[in-house]
């Protein structure tokens, strides 16, 4: 597959054990698909000469106009962009081919809680630190995606400021309130929305009250400060007693049929958005444009300025430029150019992705934003609200992935019916032994 001339970069590379077990978790066939498409190689340049640049992407990151627009103020570049449904599928793919040492495209997004496995891999990434980008971030943010040597890894993105999406055609037909600020009232703690989900579900017993256990139990965990592991990397998961209070409530929730049994981003997920599934989720930022993507046609949606326990961040990502790139100065410039204010004020409009950049988070573009498919919301201003509202993010760790990983399977089984809440905990449990 590959020669003897193999430059550093190409050749297959000794990954951290963390990334390891991503690439056995992803599967065979995905190792198999990745190390074909390194074997197979691309042309860095078009046909007309410019030069091209990959850029691949997971869900919606509001880079379609974006990207034509940077070709069009950029004749000599063409972009290309790669887009995949998930970041799982999007890991399995860029753990593949970084083991590969080939294959990854010019610009690689990572989901925010996949930062700090690819901060162990620095070495095969670029140094993005620019003088003159120097407090664009949100400073929780830019610490995010800097190494332990302080070189800048990843440029921010979104955020992910969570508000709760809920669905105003189904509340009427079960006789709830449907205003938003009458809405809000119910979102006030995790107790008054379960106890409105209890009410919503005697009414309209074919309907969820909400779209997935992993979803809020994302949503939960998003208020810990320590959730799995300490300050010095201790794993304290199985010791904390909150996160046993999450696992618990969630699958009781589940029992009292709150939640569907699906698996939050599978095709049945996705068409329970067409089926009146469900009437709530969790909703970060990023998620309106999934909720539109998904729902397209369906009328009713709306967003709460609230969310229970008072904020949460969920989610968010960064852009990479991979060393396997043989255009990182000209990668390092896109990458850049997409995460100014300017560009994410852009992003936010079409898809709903809520900047992390400080001068965007006062730009009255933003603030006055509404948003047609949730009911004319004045989702600016209401996730600005949830942003300002937000004092803390949940400390991850090395081990941090894995852990919310086994976390949320270890419920989903508990959904599916595989496993009784004892027995799933009993399962996590294992899982965390070996992690840990």
């Amino acid at each position: 597959m590959q020669n003897s001339s193999t430059t550093p970069q190409q050749r297959p590379r000794s990954l951290s054990r963390r990334l390891r077990r991503g690439l056995a978790i992803g599967g065979v066939a995905t190792l198999l698909l990745g190390f074909t498409a390194a074997c197979g190689g691309g042309d860095s340049e078009a046909d007309d000469g410019k030069v091209t640049l990959t850029v691949a992407t997971f869900n919606e990151f509001g880079y379609e106009d974006l990207l034509k627009e940077y070709m069009d103020l950029n004749p000599d570049i063409k972009v290309v962009q790669k887009k995949t449904g998930t970041w799982e599928e999007h890991r399995d793919n860029l753990y593949t081919k970084l083991a590969a040492g080939s294959g990854l495209s010019d610009i690689e997004a990572i989901e925010g809680d996949g930062m700090p496995a690819i901060l162990e891999e620095s070495d095969a990434f670029a140094d993005l630190s620019d003088p003159e980008l120097e407090d664009r971030w949100l400073d929780w943010k830019t610490e995010a995606g800097t190494n332990a040597d302080g070189q800048l890894i990843g440029y921010g993105t979104d955020i992910g400021p969570e508000g709760i999406c809920y669905r105003a055609d189904l509340f009427e037909k079960a006789g709830l309130p449907t205003d938003r600020e009458q809405v809000a009232s119910l979102f006030e703690s995790w107790d008054s929305y379960f106890a409105t989900g209890k009410e919503f579900v005697k009414a309209m017993p074919d309907t969820a009250w909400y779209d997935s256990s992993k979803g809020t139990s994302q949503a939960m965990i998003n208020q810990l400060e320590f959730p799995f592991e300490d300050e010095d990397n201790n794993v304290v998961a199985l010791e904390n007693p909150e996160v046993k209070r999450v696992f618990d409530t969630v699958t009781e929730m589940q029992a009292a049929g709150l939640a569907t049994n699906l698996d939050q981003w599978s095709n049945d997920w996705v068409a329970a958005f067409q089926k009146d599934g469900f009437a709530t989720m969790a909703c970060p930022g990023w998620m309106l444009g999934v909720i539109e993507g998904n729902a397209e046609g369906v009328q009713g949606w709306d967003i709460a300025n609230a969310f229970p326990g008072g904020a949460g961040n969920w989610g968010g990502s960064f852009l990479t430029v991979p060393t396997q790139s043989e255009h990182q100065e000209e990668a390092k410039e896109l990458a850049a150019w997409l995460t100014a204010p300017e560009q994410q004020i852009k992003a936010f409009s079409a898809k709903g992705t809520f900047p992390s950049q400080q001068a965007a988070l006062e730009d009255p573009v933003l603030l006055e934003s509404t948003n047609d498919f949730f009911n004319n919301a004045p989702t600016g201003q209401i996730l600005s609200d949830r942003a300002q509202a937000v004092t803390m993010q949940p400390y991850k760790g090395p081990k941090y992935a894995d852990i919310i990983t086994a976390f949320q399977a270890a419920i989903l089984r508990v959904d599916e019916g595989q496993e009784t809440p004892d027995e799933a905990w009993e399962s996590f449990s294992a899982d965390v032994e070996r992690i840990g």
